[in-house]
């Protein structure tokens, strides 16, 4: 009986393998669709008080079409990105998926992963294992993720919420700590989907999970 088992095991496909669980890939799928609205109407909002005179973004790059129609939209995706993104925490800490994916981070494995991607000798073989580079991008922007959020906070609501304002330094430093953290995320994404159309194969286990 055992010897069937383990032969009927070795006869399972690879690609049946589960990469990333229905959960995972939920909760990734409405993170983007908010983070997008949230960037683009977030660009509309700086338009409206720019921090740099000489920056502007694009009216075919941003949403709401004016300062009151941006508000909306980035509100309503805010709640969203809140509610997706706690939910996705509590669920990463509490599966240990986290600490399994994103643990340990090594600043030797960071330089030596680094090097072999920058050189094409990184392996994608194994989906299931983040490399240290990987590691310390997603650990690194869901920090990000928790800053901009706070600090959008603050923005908003700079009186009710004084103590959040005053630890960002004040209502002007937190809109430049909110535009920080956008610039960060703007930068991930970009990296982001690079990876992605580089090793298709991690995409479509986002898609399908497998």
């Amino acid at each position: 009986m055992s010897s069937l088992a383990a032969s009927n095991e070795r006869t399972v496909p690879a690609t049946t393998k589960v990469i990333q669980p229905a959960w995972v890939r939920t909760m990734h799928w409405i993170n983007a669709v908010a983070i997008i609205l949230m960037i683009m109407s977030g660009w509309q909002i700086y338009n409206a008080s720019p921090l740099f005179d000489s920056l502007k973004f694009s009216r075919s790059i941003t949403l709401g079409g004016w300062l009151g129609g941006a508000l909306l939209w980035h509100f309503a995706a805010m709640w969203l990105l809140m509610v997706n993104g706690l939910v996705y925490l509590l669920m990463g800490i509490a599966t240990g998926r986290f600490k399994r994916k994103l643990l340990p981070i090594t600043p030797g494995g960071v330089v030596s992963d680094a090097k072999a991607a920058l050189t094409g000798k990184l392996s994608h073989d194994d989906l299931t294992k983040y490399n240290q580079v990987q590691k310390l991008l997603y650990a690194g922007i869901i920090v990000v993720g928790v800053v901009i959020v706070l600090s959008g906070l603050s923005i908003w609501k700079p009186v009710q919420l004084q103590w959040l304002t005053a630890l960002f330094g004040g209502y002007d430093a937190a809109r430049y700590v909110h535009f920080i953290c956008m610039s960060a995320i703007v930068a991930f994404l970009a990296v982001h989907v690079a990876l992605a159309v580089l090793v298709p194969k991690s995409l479509r286990a986002m898609v399908i999970g497998r």
